[in-house]
């Protein structure tokens, strides 16, 4: 089975069965171990009727008490040993399945981190959430083909041959018999395929619109909206339900005439058996292995009816695998390289200039705006933003995630304890190490794993690889964390925690308040200590005296490194060194924050909330 740190391989992309067969090729001495434990097991199950015949012809019937003792031995061992392939071939296939599980968890999560940020502009969140749930689950049972499913085919052939010996009557009756099943059921098969396809795509829908509306419940309920959105959710879970009852009708159709067909095949064979018995051309001993070769394909016949299932719902989420494994990270055409000092960032869309060395603020009319020109100068969306003159789409990605980090406000926190949250690790004993990564480049998503990148949604990648030459250095160390709690004014978190920097903190840190996360936050990003730090409303759920405090030392701690901060907080817009004022995305004025408070009445107005707490 797939180790925890192992290469999963390259995928297949090219369709859902080749991704089946990929899944297999990665694990096929596994997979033709299960398919020989299968294969044997079935037949010796086949077996069984063939001695019990022998044992009455040769035993039995002319009383001949050695024979019977050997033949009755003989399938006291062969049960023996049937049961113990019985449970060396469920054993296997455990593991081809969980191997297939594991594989397919650690090709997608690969890919999202590949993907980083486009990751959302490409697919939904609920997309992502139904491959991980239901997907995942579904291809791994597919894999039951290569078990179970070649066994049958083994036994269903091996039974064949048993029944020439006995009639060619018979045998052509069980040669023919399946194939006419799988033509009845293969257009069953075909409309289960469709029905489940749509209704895996609107499971999709309806996860993204859970999680939507998960997130957004308190701000619903304050602007009156909870009912409008509950209404829809109620129409869209009805489209599902009743999409689902269209998937459980055509199964139980491929269940009930997949156990019902059989029977009626099989009983044909036993009043066959029964008939050339009573006409004296097949033995007594003979008719009762005609019977038993007749429970034993039961098992055969199941296991194809099965099979072909499974196979086809494991074909479906295999479409839906290969589908985001195609999507593509945004490309990388930059080869220039970035400039080698400190350098002035410019969005000629919005007039914004940012001097390095500088604490720079963006206060916009509207917030969005400004978290809009953060994303051009963090090279997250397309623009014409210069670095030093460079155009910053020419600078190739890994040296710009290297020297420029974006933290959001909502950046994901992942589970784990708070030191390995933040992003700790140890360098030359100097404190314990987490686990969290140990680059200190910033890398594309929220600030995360070692406190260095920026992931949006579920996105855990970024767009190019990090400075990996710098490794575990300064800013790994103890004493750095917790210069970077310090900074970020988490003291009090960590000192509240029972265990410190080593209690357990829930995904999104959920166990702590929404002004103790936005100071983890501000911390991990802090920790990472990039050149330049494109910060997004970075104390906007913290109380006056906590966000005095944060300004301040977030001014010292970041004195001669370039910083920008997207705000209205003037306690924030008056610590820094220079304000740009945008409306509608463009540059209206730039001053000091007391300049603007005199100069430029929408300016004023915007921040006037917390007018005399700034004078």
């Amino acid at each position: 089975m797939i180790d925890a740190y192992e290469d999963p391989g390259t995928p297949d992309r090219r369709g859902g069965w080749r991704y089946l067969g990929w899944l297999v090729a990665r694990q096929w001495p596994r997979c033709l171990a299960g398919a020989v434990f299968a294969s044997v097991w079935m037949v010796l199950l086949a077996a069984t009727p063939y001695l019990t015949a022998r044992a009455i012809d040769h035993g039995l019937v002319p009383g001949d008490l050695g024979a019977l003792a050997g033949w009755t031995g003989a399938l006291v061992a062969v049960g023996a040993f049937n049961a113990w392939l019985g449970v060396m071939r469920h054993r296997t296939m455990t593991r081809v399945r969980m191997d297939a599980n594991f594989r397919t968890v650690k090709v997608v999560v690969g890919h999202a981190t590949r993907l980083g940020a486009a990751l959302r502009r490409q697919v939904g969140a609920g997309e992502v959430v139904t491959i991980g749930v239901g997907d995942v689950q579904t291809i791994s049972r597919a894999l039951t083909a290569v078990g179970p499913g070649v066994g049958a085919v083994v036994a269903y052939a091996a039974v064949g041959g048993l029944m020439l010996s006995v009639s060619t009557r018979l045998a052509l009756v069980v040669l023919l018999g399946v194939p006419v099943i799988g033509v009845l059921l293969g257009p069953l098969m075909g409309r289960l395929q469709g029905t489940e396809t749509e209704y895996r795509e609107r499971q999709a829908v309806l996860t993204a619109r859970i999680g939507d509306l998960a997130g957004g419940l308190r701000v619903l309920n304050g602007l009156g909206g909870k009912g409008l959105v509950a209404d829809a959710f109620r129409r869209d879970s009805g489209r599902l339900r009743e999409q689902g009852y269209r998937v459980g009708a055509v199964t139980s159709w491929i269940q009930a005439l997949g156990l019902g067909l059989p029977m009626l095949f099989l009983g044909l064979v036993t009043w066959l058996g029964a008939r050339l018995a009573v006409q004296g051309r097949i033995s007594v001993g003979e008719l009762v292995a005609v019977y038993g070769y007749v429970v034993a394909l039961g098992w055969p016949v199941a296991y194809l009816i099965e099979m072909a299932q499974q196979l086809n719902q494991g074909v479906v989420a295999s479409r839906r695998v290969v589908a985001f494994l195609r999507l593509e990270p945004e490309p990388d055409d930059g080869v220039l390289d970035a400039p080698a000092e400190p350098a002035v960032l410019h969005d000629p869309a919005s007039g914004v200039r940012v001097l390095p060395g500088r604490l720079t603020a963006l206060a916009g009319a509207r917030p969005a705006d400004a978290a809009t020109v953060i994303d051009r100068l963090g090279r997250y969306t397309p623009s014409d933003v210069t670095w030093g003159g460079v155009p910053l789409t020419g600078v190739a990605l890994g040296q710009v995630r290297a020297r420029i980090l974006v933290a959001q406000a909502e950046a994901d926190l992942f589970a784990g304890v708070l030191r390995e949250v933040i992003g700790a690790a140890e360098a030359d004993g100097a404190g314990p190490r987490g686990t969290g990564g140990t680059g200190t480049g910033p890398r594309r998503g929220d600030v995360g794993g070692a406190g260095t990148g920026r992931r949006r949604g579920s996105a855990h990648g970024h767009d190019g690889p990090a400075d990996a030459s710098r490794g575990p250095g300064p800013a790994g160390t103890h004493a750095h964390l917790l210069h970077a709690i310090h900074t970020a004014a988490a003291d009090d978190i960590v000192r509240g925690l029972p265990d410190g920097l080593d209690t357990p903190v829930a995904a999104q840190g959920r166990t702590l308040s929404g002004g103790q996360r936005q100071r983890i936050r501000l911390a991990r990003a802090l920790l990472a200590d990039p050149e330049v730090l494109l910060a997004v409303e970075p104390t906007s759920a913290l109380d006056a005296h906590t966000e005095a405090t944060v300004a301040d030392r977030l001014r010292d701690a970041r004195e001669g490194r370039t910083t920008v901060v997207a705000a209205t907080s003037p306690l924030l817009l008056d610590r820094a060194d220079v304000v740009h004022y945008v409306v509608d995305g463009k540059v209206v004025a730039t001053g000091g924050h007391r300049e603007l408070l005199d100069t430029e009445p929408g300016y004023r107005s915007l921040v006037a909330r917390d007018d005399e707490v700034a004078r």
